[in-house]
């Protein structure tokens, strides 16, 4: 036996792998012995929180997750949603957050490998990546660092495999300094009779290993992303796993020509716990017992324990069940791609999953006690606090307001991305139609003449940090708005909650009240949560992140010319609000940036009215009204017309209603949009908002070089251009002003 495999079990090694000390005992009574060193792996892989959700679980039942278009909601490797014509789309976001802070260009791009295999593993070819990024405080010295190595990964990844990423979100806060977040996104089109899922049928069926082979690389990954961080980081490296773009690149094409020759009955992605996380699943969700013989899964390095084995995180590997009258041609097609393909165990009635190795038998498991039955917390949480409303009037004004655009247009958080994006590939596969930068990423339908769908990623975490109802809310409703805005009809989302230890009631209380507010915003916006992912822990010393429950948006544009964008304004248009006057300074980007602080309470989101104003604006967008629509979010007002204007190039002349004028420009209440009208429409369109009784104001034209509010602001287009694209590349180069 391998030294490794001979190390005993004991509830000293069981928490070492993160079990408490009843959930040993527990281990004790459903094994009926003592484990082996292997038995106690599998447990801790299977009933860890990356795998088993077990704080989280009795909180995400609350959400809603049906719908007239869901096909498959949570519990698959992805979502599925209907867009007609036999077609769907498949889609899901995950996190790799503590393997991308630890070896930031590997976690990065396995993050991105992970999330691309749960969407081919359902039959669909990729077609849209995504990912919503948190950094730290600019001025941390490993910040710079972990941006390179970041978005470096998930570009050498997503391009080499590829696939457009189209959107995202790249933010920065001291909370995240000890602790960043990498979530990826990945969008899929299938038809809808060819969907393939992971719950295993038949007994005595042959159980085949696809892909790269095994390493170590990753062992313990799931557990290494159950535990907050403390001063050890570095001696977790080990744990991230190591890519490999272009033989995922292989394995989708192999895998979606095995599924079209019908020899796959259920197959599942080797993602967190490897090989024992793909096994036990299809064996639980189709009551089944799985038999595995390691001594025939393909290795890469010599001498592996059936440890080593069982949990490594190898990247590019699938497990399947097979039809065995087709094993000859399955065979040949993976061998066509030069990849392996073995099998490796065999399905059981039994209800147990055995695993051997060298001739012996390591592990013999109750499947179902390890699947889908792992342990279910109700843990204890508190209520948050929430602060009471603030007066606009008790926010100092600044002393220039062509300064304070200019400081927050060029801020970390408001600046260009461009630096970012333009190491993403985003035209790749000819169907891009909204590349980054503008409020949702938009791509073709291929094979369709006139369909296409947007996605867009969200969520604010001040927000959620003040008031994590309303904050959880307002993350759906501004993907919702960004979809709007593009001219889609929101579909569905699929979430990724990160939040801190949640054995602390002050975190919890974060957790199940944020998924109150996103389980209200989604059934009143009609947007189901189909897929997700939990990502508890994010903690180092002591220190949790900002609770951010972002949101990944899937929307249908019917007619793909008529889809809204940012940069089609025209001079001459009229300038439409959509929405009120801003009041709401407390916790906004000008209260952060301006005044230094962060306090009071979350702008309040009313559902109904979001709601209401989401299907004016989008009637208006797809009745060929607005030549441009952009959100009203982070910034407020002004924020938004310097975007617009700098995507079309044309300045705007306006002059809003303002009461108190640093809370019209930058306040950031909610449910507001911008559109610009053709001139000769604008008074009939004026007459539309009055007849849908809409909130509006006609506040300018589009026209000259110059934005001007009011007497407030008087800015060039070029000045603003200067500042809203130069921090990033400076911060790059350490040049940051």
């Amino acid at each position: 036996m391998h030294p490794i495999d001979a190390q005993t079990a004991s509830e000293d090694a069981a928490s070492e792998h993160g079990l408490s000390a009843e959930e040993w005992q527990r281990i004790l009574e459903l094994t009926g012995r003592m484990p082996t060193f292997t038995e106690l792996g599998i447990w801790s892989a299977m009933w860890n929180e990356h795998c088993s959700y077990k704080s989280s679980k009795k909180w995400l039942k609350t959400l809603p997750t049906e719908g007239s278009r869901v096909i498959h909601g949570p519990g698959e490797n992805a979502g599925v949603v209907d867009i007609g014509d036999g077609d769907v789309v498949v889609f899901k976001m995950e996190s790799h957050n503590h393997p991308s802070f630890i070896e930031p260009y590997q976690g990065a791009a396995t993050g991105m490998g992970g999330i691309l295999r749960d969407v081919f593993t359902m039959g669909a070819r990729p077609v849209a990546a995504m990912n919503a990024l948190r950094f730290g405080a600019p001025d941390h010295p490993k910040t710079r660092h972990l941006v390179s190595g970041v978005v470096s990964g998930i570009g050498g990844y997503a391009n080499a495999f590829g696939v457009a990423t189209v959107g995202g979100e790249v933010n920065f806060h001291p909370r995240y300094s000890g602790n960043i977040l990498v979530n990826a996104f990945a969008a899929g089109i299938a038809k809808a009779d060819a969907i393939y899922i992971s719950k295993a049928e038949g007994v005595g069926l042959p159980v085949v290993y696809l892909g790269a082979k095994t390493g170590r690389d990753g062992v313990g990954g799931a557990t290494m992303a159950s535990a907050e961080f403390d001063d050890s980081i570095d001696e977790k490296r080990p744990t991230v796993q190591v890519g490999d773009p272009f033989t995922e690149k292989c394995l989708l094409e192999a895998c979606l020509e095995l599924m079209e020759s019908g020899a796959v009955i259920a197959i599942q992605d080797m993602g967190a716990a490897g090989l024992t996380c793909s096994a036990v699943e299809m064996g639980a969700r189709g009551d089944l017992g799985i038999e595995l013989n390691l001594d025939s899964v393909p290795v890469r390095e010599e001498n592996m324990s059936a440890y080593e084995m069982m949990l490594s995180e190898s990247q590019e590997r699938m497990l399947m069940v097979l039809r065995p009258e087709m094993e000859e041609a399955a065979k040949a097609i993976f061998d066509k791609w030069a990849l392996d393909f073995a099998i490796v165990g065999k399905t059981t009635d039994d209800l147990r999953f055995r695993v051997l190795h060298g001739e012996q038998e390591v592990a013999n498991l109750p499947i179902k006690e390890l699947g889908d039955e792992a342990p279910e917390y109700d843990r204890p949480w508190v209520e948050p606090g929430v602060a009471s409303e603030m007066a606009p009037h008790l926010f100092p004004p600044p002393d220039d307001y062509n300064t304070a655009l200019l400081k927050l247009i060029s801020s970390p958080n408001l600046s260009s991305r461009r630096w970012v994006w333009e190491q993403y590939d985003t035209l790749i596969g000819g169907n891009s139609l909204q590349i980054p930068g503008a409020d949702a990423g938009v791509v073709r339908v291929d094979g369709h003449p006139t369909k296409a769908l947007a996605f867009s990623s969200d969520v604010t975490p001040r927000y959620v940090e003040a008031d994590p109802f309303e904050g959880g809310k307002q993350a759906v409703a501004e993907c919702y708005r960004n979809l709007i805005a593009s001219g889609a009809e929101p579909l569905a989302a699929t979430d990724n909650l990160n939040f801190g230890n949640p054995e602390k009631p002050d975190i919890m209380g974060q957790l199940v009240v944020s998924i109150r507010g996103i389980g209200e915003a989604c059934e009143a916006l009609s947007m189901p949560i189909v897929s997700g992912n939990v990502s508890l822990y994010n903690e180092t010393n002591g220190e949790a992140i900002l609770p951010t429950p972002t949101i990944g948006g899937v929307g249908l544009i019917d007619e793909h010319e008529k889809m809204a964008r940012m940069d089609t304004a025209q001079s001459g248009d009229a300038i439409f609000l959509i929405g009120t006057e801003g009041t709401h300074l407390a916790r906004s980007i000008y209260q952060m940036e301006i005044l230094g602080e962060e306090a009071g309470p979350a702008p309040p989101v009313d559902l109904l009215t979001e709601r209401y104003r989401g299907n004016f604006v989008l009637s208006a967008i797809r009745g060929g009204y607005a030549s441009a629509c952009h959100d009203i979010s982070d910034g407020g007002l002004a924020i938004a017309l310097a975007e617009l204007c700098l995507a079309s190039n044309i300045g705007a002349a306006c002059d809003p209603a303002i009461t108190y004028p640093h809370a019209a420009l930058f306040g950031e209440d909610q449910s507001r949009y911008i559109l610009t009208v053709p001139h000769e429409w604008a008074s009939m369109f004026a007459g539309n908002c009055e007849g849908a009784a809409v909130f509006f104001e006609q506040i300018g034209t589009m026209g000259g070089s110059t934005l001007r509010i009011g007497e407030l602001v008087d800015i060039s287009l070029d000045e603003l251009r200067e500042a809203h694209e130069g921090w990033f590349p400076g911060f790059m180069t350490g040049q940051e002003r």
